[in-house]
């Protein structure tokens, strides 16, 4: 559970005392005013009343803010703060800004959650079930002290919450405190058996620690009870309860080798109706993790051949039509790099350094201890096999990271990376012939594993006026540059422990370089090493030499979900 509802304690009879008429006070009334009753219900009720311009001031209000549940059942969070926002107008209260700032959380707007959640405490009286969904906005922040603050006084104000305790829960497992964690969520499980979303919190913290019949068996019961029972609260959207469960199941199974169960959950995952963000991701996952265990099923793909041995020097860019790629595969692997550097594009401007610093890259990573696999030069097929192997071996993983130099494009804010057998042809569907990043993302969305992406991308060339000049019947927009992640910080799971690193800002352009390397990648095939340095302080002095090297022309840039501190290298 996210965030819990403030009903404001209005009497039927307080509202339907205006004069209107009586089949409004019979129908339309109860319908608008009642949790239980269906969103488009709600909604068409509700509007009908404020049509009938017979209420004003508080009465007004309310009806606003009843609307605007109804939004909110839907995941219409733009509609419910519009309406919240014209309740308030009306007659400020701390129901109405509870859910205005519930509505911003789920938007990923959590600044201004906050500020709405801390109006409402300043009305007051005290609430428990602000500063939880406060903490909730603290928790997105990756604030988990703040977070589980407002937890202690959710517990110590009350409604006593089980909620509360889950949450608190999930924030001292942010925090690396796993035991704390399933304590508190222990007590959740206690105070209210009938709730499956604890029991899916519990499942989370069993698979991390390794104990993967326990997660089965929480999130088989939550499944169960998610089956028998409507959400306990109309701000959960229907379905997002069995949707993670059904993820988090899926996802046990296959940390068990369970195949066959993985597919069936994740394929129940993608028949639910996902309206709000956390079921979306969950659904993105999904569909690439049922992907990917189709195609371990299906008979045994073509390779890509292996490269030149690992000591030889940094090799020249081989020609576009001998796609190679080098995996170095091991089962158990906890630390794991897929790295790729593309410059040998046959239709557009070929790039001479992306396979140095690929093989740079890859060469630091091995030495501290991860297993990599590398891949130079790949065409899209190439691209997809090893791009694919890797996720299968990152889902046995503590540690993921993902380096890619080479073309890359934004459409439509999304980000793709660029074969090097790229050819763009007037009315064709150019994103088919890349490689979507989000996809990348949702193959390794897991709340137990840290995440690091490192795009060397974005280089200076005319990829983006090529993509808009192919098809712009379909609407594409290109621009500069790769866009600024839109799944980190959205109120979801989906980037949790997740940190993603650009060579230069998001819309500008990074440079190849004059000599063996990138700017980017010289600098960072010399810090990644370092023993005991924090990734994003090793980030700090890679932008600081980039920037240094570049006069100023390239700032590379980094946003973190991360859950704690990081380290590539054993301190």
């Amino acid at each position: 559970m996210r965030r819990l509802l403030l009903i404001p304690c209005l009497l039927a009879a307080f509202l339907w005392s205006a004069p209107c008429s009586a089949q409004a006070r019979a129908q339309l009334g109860p319908l608008c005013t009642t949790d239980t009753t269906p969103a488009d219900q709600m909604i068409d009720a509700c509007t009908k009343i404020i049509a009938l311009k017979v209420f004003s001031g508080e009465k007004l209000a309310t009806i606003y803010f009843w609307r605007a549940v109804g939004w909110n059942k839907k995941g219409n969070y733009a509609q419910v703060i519009a309406d919240a926002t014209e309740a308030l107008r009306l007659k400020p209260s701390t129901a109405v800004y509870n859910l205005r700032g519930s509505a911003y959380y789920d938007k990923g707007e959590y600044d201004i959650a906050i500020a709405d959640f801390n109006d409402a405490l300043r009305m007051g009286p005290p609430s428990g079930i602000i500063y939880h969904n406060r903490g909730n906005a603290y928790r997105g922040k990756g604030e988990y002290a703040k977070a589980i603050a407002d937890y202690d006084a959710a517990i110590r104000t009350g409604p006593k919450s089980a909620f509360s305790y889950q949450n608190r829960g999930s924030s001292k497992q942010a925090l690396g405190d796993l035991d704390g964690a399933l304590a508190d969520i222990n007590e959740a499980v206690r105070i209210d058996p009938s709730l499956p979303q604890p029991l899916i919190s519990r499942a989370v913290i069993w698979r991390a620690k390794g104990e993967i019949a326990r997660a089965i068996a929480d999130t088989t019961e939550a499944i169960r009870l998610a089956k028998a029972k409507a959400p306990a609260n109309i701000m959960t959207p229907p379905g997002s309860v069995l949707i993670s469960a059904y993820t988090q199941r899926g996802l046990a199974y296959e940390a068990k080798g369970d195949a066959a169960h993985a597919k069936e959950d994740y394929a129940s995952v993608l028949e639910g109706v996902a309206s709000d963000a956390g079921s979306k991701a969950n659904q993105a996952t999904a569909k690439v993790r049922l992907a990917l265990l189709k195609e371990a099923d299906a008979a045994p793909r073509k390779t890509a051949a292996a490269p030149a041995a690992e000591s030889s020097p940094a090799p020249a860019p081989p020609a576009p039509t001998a796609p190679t790629a080098r995996v170095q595969a091991a089962a158990t692997a906890r630390r794991v790099a897929l790295v790729i550097g593309n410059g040998a594009y046959a239709h557009v401007k070929a790039l001479p350094n992306p396979p140095n610093d690929a093989h740079a890259i890859a060469r630091s990573l091995r030495d501290i201890g991860f297993t990599v696999s590398e891949g130079l030069d790949l065409d899209r097929d190439a691209m997809q096999t090893t791009i694919h192997d890797f996720l299968r071996e990152a889902a046995r993983s503590q540690i993921a990271v993902v380096y890619y130099a080479g073309h890359g494009v934004q459409v439509d804010g999304r980000n793709y990376l660029v074969p090097v057998d790229i050819e763009f042809k007037a009315g064709g569907r150019m994103t088919d012939a890349m490689v979507d990043m989000d996809t990348i993302m949702a193959g390794l969305d897991d709340q137990i594993r840290t995440n690091i992406l490192i795009l060397d991308a974005c280089r200076n060339n005319p990829m983006a006026p090529q993509v808009a000049s192919a098809g712009p019947s379909r609407g594409i927009e290109a621009g500069s540059g790769l866009a600024a992640p839109a799944s980190l910080g959205s109120g979801s799971t989906l980037g949790a422990g997740t940190l993603i690193a650009f060579a230069t800002a998001p819309g500008q352009v990074a440079l190849d370089g004059e000599g063996a390397n990138s700017p980017f990648s010289a600098a960072l095939s010399r810090h990644v090493g370092t023993p005991g340095l924090e990734v994003q302080q090793m980030l700090t002095r890679v932008r600081a030499e980039v920037v240094a090297a570049t006069k100023g022309k390239q700032v590379p840039w980094s946003n973190s979900s991360l859950l704690g501190e990081v380290y590539l290298a054993e301190r």
